[in-house]
């Protein structure tokens, strides 16, 4: 067996520095790791939460990792203790929001901004369902 220490997403961006100020601001991050050229890689410091953006077309990286990554289809999920409470802020932060503030049948609320680099970062409450 294979023991895991940690998991987090590497996306493949350009911009890293309009990336890194955006997770930093807005949800608190910190950079690790941060060469304007290659690579950054955030941690929060209250969850340890960790993301990584990668520069496409870095020779050091094998080809399937040098072709920018398309932010269609992808989702970075962050869990929050109150959704309502952060879209108030992201709203105040004149944020990109991507989809409103909803509340869904399977006990969750939501919504969804948009990061410097076109990723979709859905922002979520998970509620109590009754019967569950």
């Amino acid at each position: 067996m294979i023991e895991i220490d940690a998991m987090f997403p590497v996306m493949v961006t350009t911009n890293l520095e309009a990336v890194k100020a955006f997770y930093e601001s807005v949800f608190g991050f910190n950079a690790v790791f941060y060469d304007a050229d290659f690579y950054l890689h955030l941690v929060s410091p209250n969850s340890g939460v960790q993301l990584g953006f990668l520069m496409p077309g870095h020779t050091n990286q094998p080809d399937f990792l040098r072709p920018l990554m398309s932010p269609d289809g992808y989702v970075i999920s962050l869990e929050v203790k109150d959704a309502a409470q952060a879209y108030a802020e992201a709203q105040k932060m004149d944020l990109t929001i991507a989809m409103e503030l909803k509340e869904e049948v399977w006990g969750q609320v939501h919504f969804i901004l948009e990061d410097p680099a076109g990723f979709r970062v859905d922002v979520v409450q998970h509620l109590e369902v009754p019967g569950n």
